[in-house]
């Protein structure tokens, strides 16, 4: 009896032990690497320099008041399409006289009665003048007859008629000087006329109309003042472009960024509202960079860049003068590039690796790359086409490690 419970002991510590190293065995086991992977292909590839930008008319005119004045309300809205030349965007009446307090209206009133008391001296030295003129012409008439009968002299008859001449020419002098004192007495009177007698000033001719027209063909792009107001000679009323023919797009790049760019490189505009990507082409590059700041208060030095649209004017119908958009600047293209996934490669010493996938295994293999548009690189040497890579590779990778793909459930 005591023989048979050692055997059933012995025989259940064995099953035991096979059960725990079994247990152990499997728990420790190599297992292989879940990993992405991903292929090599060939097909087109390129390499854009992606900024944000706005569209704006490339030569705007400013509508500005050509002499001080009083602008009427303007009644043109922005939109609205205008002909150089026809269109008359607003008017202007001149400057409306200012109020006059008492001083200055007495200092008026002493010039208006200075200028008439000019005015009656001018005409009486008219008078004299017309007297004495009347008198040397009868005694050139005298002077004629005598010496027709010769008893005056030649030189006699020469005085008379230089004495003629002279009284005539005192003549036409008082009459100018009566003008000059009428014209002394009208502006002595002007300095009456104050904001309360906007009629008078009215009837003086002081409300001519003065039309400002369209200067360019085009349409209206803003209005800086709609309201009636006086404004200075110079003022800014409105902007007007042609958004059909002359819109651009300038975005700012990454100095480091546009020493990449040259005019004529091909431009990729999106995100701009529509349902397709139009095209452009670099105008130019500024010789000058700017210091601004990020939104994480970075320093940057920033370049504007111009670009053309090239495609239809139908095709941007839409878009307008300061509307956002989204440039691609294509610097670098190939139509039948090797191309491996950026997120495949990783530093190794002083050159770009990646992981290849062979027989389930990862083989580290080292690559030269070309191009890189930061999702995928042109490989010029260390694969080929098909090949498959580890994308994402973890530390667990290593070269040789046993992998195998993850499968997403």
């Amino acid at each position: 009896m005591s023989k048979q419970r050692k055997r059933s002991r012995l025989v259940l510590s064995l099953i035991a032990a096979t059960l725990v190293g079994g247990a152990l065995t499997a728990a420790f086991w190599p297992r292989p690497v879940l990993v992405d992977m991903d292929r090599v292909t060939t097909g087109p590839m390129k390499v854009t320099i992606d900024e944000e930008g706005r569209t704006r008319v490339r030569d705007p005119y400013v509508v500005s008041t050509p002499v001080a004045g009083l602008l009427q309300r303007v009644e043109v809205e922005p939109g609205d399409a205008v002909l150089q030349g026809v269109t008359v965007l607003a008017h202007m009446h001149p400057t409306n006289p200012s109020v006059l307090d008492v001083r200055t209206r007495e200092q008026a009133n002493a010039a208006v009665t200075a200028a008439e008391a000019a005015l009656r001296v001018a005409r009486a030295d008219l008078s004299a003048a017309q007297a004495q003129t009347d008198l040397a012409e009868s005694e050139l008439a005298r002077t004629r007859e005598l010496t027709a009968k010769g008893i005056a002299s030649d030189a006699a008859l020469d005085r008379a008629e230089q004495a003629a001449r002279l009284a005539r020419t005192g003549v036409d002098t008082a009459e100018a000087a009566i003008s000059m004192r009428e014209a002394e007495v009208t502006n002595a009177r002007a300095q009456l006329i104050g904001f309360d007698d906007q009629g008078l000033a009215k009837a003086l001719g002081g409300q001519e109309d003065i039309p400002l027209y369209a200067p360019t063909d085009g349409r209206v792009l803003q209005v800086f003042q709609r309201s009636e107001t006086t404004l200075p000679a110079g003022a800014q009323v409105m902007e007007i472009g042609d958004i059909t023919g002359d819109l651009e797009v300038t975005a700012e790049l990454l100095s480091t960024d546009a020493v990449q760019v040259k005019p004529g490189l091909p431009v990729l505009i999106e995100n701009w509202g529509g349902g397709t990507t139009l095209q452009g082409t670099v105008q130019r590059i500024d010789p000058f960079g700017v210091t601004k700041y990020s939104a994480l208060g970075v320093e940057e030095q920033r370049v504007a860049v111009s670009i053309l649209f090239t495609g239809p004017p139908e095709d941007r119908a839409a878009l307008g003068h300061g509307y956002r958009v989204d440039v691609r600047i294509i610097t670098w293209t190939s139509d039948d590039a090797l191309r491996v996934p950026a997120s495949a490669l990783f530093r190794d010493r002083d050159g770009w690796a990646v992981f290849a996938v062979v027989d389930g295994l990862a083989v580290l293999r080292k690559v030269d790359l070309g191009a890189n548009n930061g999702i995928e690189a042109q490989v010029l040497s260390g694969l080929a086409d098909g090949d498959q890579v580890v994308i994402y590779p973890s530390e667990a990778v290593t070269d040789g490690a046993q992998i195998a793909p993850r499968v997403i459930q």
